[in-house]
């Protein structure tokens, strides 16, 4: 069973996610409403996954996804939040977070978020990868390294992009085991460790979507 803390500064809401989750088989470890409680209580229990606001009471859920993510790296922090600026989305994502879910989202898609992060994926809102790619893009990062194969470089693309290693294996008509060999081949190579690390490489190495 998934482990989940969530994090917000609304009680209604903070217990209203924590409700929806336990109906669907989540076990609901902890809960915070402020930076300070939620990396004291995110120590002490060691989730799966944090639900993270990003307004908090005594300052931002970024430093809390930083601290978190820095001291417990198994745990992985999926952002929900009502802004989808391209500025918050971005501090997110540079600061550790594994995916970022805008909270207009259906129960059946936060459902889905908080499972694949549990999984290792990186999950955006619809429009969200893409808004960071571009951004990065825009800024001018740099190349993406050259000892990536062409067909790894194209499911790494494809993996920015929040897609799942069956929903790869059908675009590119592979086998699924063949998608984890380059996920995995990928990862040791950028010295990696998750998805969520190389959906943020392929944003700050602006790898282009195109395909």
């Amino acid at each position: 069973m998934t482990r989940v803390m969530i994090v917000d500064d609304h009680p209604m809401w903070r217990e209203g996610v924590a409700r929806d989750l336990g109906s669907r088989g989540y076990d609901v470890c902890a809960t915070a409403s402020d930076v300070t409680g939620a990396v004291k209580i995110a120590l002490a229990t060691r989730p799966d996954v944090v639900v993270m606001d990003l307004q908090l009471g005594d300052g931002s859920g970024v430093d809390s996804t930083r601290e978190i993510t820095a001291a417990l790296p198994d745990t992985r922090v999926l952002v929900l939040s009502a802004s989808a600026e391209q500025a918050d989305v971005l501090a997110a994502v540079k600061n550790g977070a594994s995916g970022y879910l805008v909270k207009s989202a259906s129960l059946d898609e936060f459902d889905d978020a908080v499972r694949r992060t549990a999984d290792g994926d990186a999950v955006f809102s619809a429009g969200l990868a893409g808004l960071l790619l571009g951004e990065y893009r825009r800024l001018g990062a740099g190349p993406e390294v050259p000892q990536l194969t062409d067909r790894e470089t194209e499911v790494l693309r494809l993996v920015a992009r929040g897609l799942t290693a069956r929903q790869i294996a059908t675009r590119l008509v592979l086998s699924h085991r063949t998608v984890e060999n380059h996920v995995q081949n990928t990862l040791r190579k950028l010295q990696l460790h998750n998805r969520a690390e190389l959906v943020r490489y392929a944003i700050e190495n602006g790898i282009d979507q195109a395909e």
